[in-house]
C-alpha cells in the first residue's frame, strides 16, 4: 500500500461526513420550503429520507433540524415523531414552539418518552384537557405542578379531582392547585384538611362563599317542606345546607346542657368524647364532623365552628384551652397557632363560615354509607369516580382517621 493511499483512507470518512452534513442541511431546506414550492407528497418523501439520516446524525445536527422545523405550519409527521422522542434538547424546540403539533402528537410523546419530555410538554402553551389528563395520569409531582402553573393549559373536572386526591400526599401541589380557575369550592373545602396555614387562608378568602342567593331563591320552600313533615330526605338535606340557622334547636331541647355555650364551658374542665359529640349536636353537625374539627392540628376549623354558630371569642379561647393547645410561646409571646386561629375567627363572616362548616358536615357525615366506610378502610381510591362529590370528599378527608 502506497503512502498516499494510506493517507487517503482516513480522509474518506471525513469526506463522507461532510457530504452527509451538507445533504442533511439541503434536505431540511427542502422540507422547510413553502407550500407554493413543494407539494405534500414531495415534503413527505423528503421527510422519510431525513428520518433515516437523523437516526445516525450527531446530536447537534438533530437539534438544528428540530429548530428549523419548529416554526413550520406543516411538517412531515414521521419526522416530527422521531424528533419529539429524541433527547430533550432536540425535542424542546418542537414542544415549545411548533404550533402544528396535534393532541395525538403530544399524547404519543407523553406516553413514549421520559419524564423530562413530559415536563417540557407540561409548560407548552394552550394544552387541551385531553393532553393534560394524560400528563397528570403519570402522577409525577414536578410535571403536575408545571401543568397547574401553566395558565394557558385547560384541565377537566376529572383531572382536577384527581390532583385534589394526590395533593393529600403531596402538599406542594396545594398552592398551585388553589390558583386554578377550574377548582370548585367542594375540592377546596376538602383540601383544607391537609393544606398549610397560607393555603388554608386562601381557601377561606376565595372559596368561603355566601349562600344569600340560594336562601332568597328557596325561602318559600321551607314552609312547604315543613307542611309535608320534612319527609323527603333529598329536599331536607339540601335545605339544611341552605338555611340560615346553624344551631340545632331540637338538640338543645334534648341536651343535658342549657345550650351550646354551656356545653363549651363544660368542655373547659376536660374535652371528653361525650362533650365533643354534644357540641356537635348543638352546633348542627354530626359527632364525626365535630371530632374531626377538634382533632385538627392547625386549629382553624375550631374558629370556623365558633364563628358559624355565633360563639364568642371567649368561647373560642375556652375550646382552645380544652384542646390543650398553647396560647403563649416560652418567651411569653402569643403563640403563632393561637394568633392564626384568632385571625381566622375575625376574618370570616358568619354566613361564609356556615357554608364551610355545612359542606364539611355534608361530606364527612351525611355522605357516609356502610359501603363508603368500607371503601375508606380498604383504601379503595381506584374506584373514586363511582362516588358523588361529598362521598369523594369524605373518602379523602377521613383517610388519615382510618390509618391511611
Amino acid at each position: 500500500m502506497s503512502s498516499s493511499a494510506a493517507m487517503s483512507e482516513p480522509d474518506v470518512p471525513q469526506a463522507t461526513s461532510k457530504a452527509r452534513h451538507v445533504l442533511l442541511r439541503r434536505l431540511t431546506d427542502v422540507v422547510c420550503l413553502p407550500a407554493s414550492r413543494i407539494n405534500a407528497f414531495e415534503r413527505a418523501v423528503t421527510g422519510d429520507l431525513l428520518v433515516d439520516m437523523l437516526r445516525l446524525a450527531p446530536l447537534e445536527d438533530r437539534r438544528r433540524v428540530a429548530m428549523r422545523l419548529a416554526p413550520l405550519a406543516e411538517a412531515p409527521n414521521s419526522l416530527v415523531r422521531i424528533l419529539l422522542r429524541d433527547e430533550p434538547s432536540v425535542a424542546a424546540p418542537l414542544i415549545e414552539q411548533c404550533a402544528s403539533l396535534t393532541d395525538v402528537d403530544l399524547i404519543g410523546c407523553v406516553r413514549d418518552a421520559d419524564a423530562p419530555h413530559r415536563l417540557l410538554i407540561a409548560a407548552r402553551r394552550g394544552l387541551s384537557e385531553v393532553v393534560t389528563e394524560v400528563l397528570l395520569s403519570f402522577g409525577e409531582d414536578d410535571v403536575i405542578e408545571a401543568v397547574l402553573k401553566n395558565a394557558s393549559a385547560r384541565l377537566s373536572q376529572t383531572a382536577i379531582e384527581g390532583v385534589v386526591a394526590l395533593s393529600r400526599l403531596s402538599p406542594g401541589l396545594c398552592a398551585p392547585l388553589l390558583r386554578r380557575s377550574e377548582l370548585r369550592p367542594s375540592g377546596a373545602y376538602v383540601m383544607f384538611w391537609w393544606c398549610g396555614p397560607e393555603e388554608r387562608r386562601t381557601v377561606l378568602q376565595r372559596f368561603a362563599v355566601s349562600r344569600e342567593v340560594l336562601q332568597d331563591s328557596v325561602e318559600d320552600l321551607f314552609a312547604m317542606v315543613a307542611a309535608e313533615g320534612w319527609t323527603d330526605p333529598v329536599a331536607r338535606k339540601a335545605l339544611q345546607f341552605i338555611e340560615r340557622r346553624q344551631r340545632n334547636r331540637a338538640a338543645i331541647e334534648r341536651s343535658p346542657y342549657a345550650g351550646l355555650e354551656a356545653a363549651v364551658a363544660a368542655a373547659g374542665a376536660g374535652l371528653k368524647r361525650e362533650i365533643v359529640s354534644e357540641i356537635g349536636y348543638l352546633s348542627g353537625v354530626k359527632p364525626l364532623t365535630a371530632a374531626k374539627i377538634m382533632g385538627d392540628a392547625g386549629g382553624e376549623p375550631v374558629a370556623i365552628l365558633c364563628k358559624a354558630t355565633g360563639l364568642s371569642r371567649l368561647d373560642l379561647q375556652t375550646l382552645w384551652r380544652a384542646m390543650r393547645r398553647p396560647e403563649l410561646t416560652p418567651d411569653g409571646d402569643v403563640h403563632p397557632d393561637w394568633e392564626r386561629v384568632q385571625v381566622t375567627y375575625e376574618m370570616l363572616a358568619v354566613d361564609r363560615a356556615q357554608t364551610v362548616l355545612r359542606y364539611w358536615n355534608w361530606s364527612l357525615s351525611s355522605a357516609l354509607t356502610p359501603a363508603l366506610l368500607q371503601a375508606i378502610r380498604d383504601g379503595d381510591e381506584a374506584l373514586i369516580d363511582e362516588y358523588s362529590a361529598p362521598e369523594k370528599a369524605a373518602m379523602l378527608a377521613l383517610a388519615e382517621n382510618f390509618g391511611r
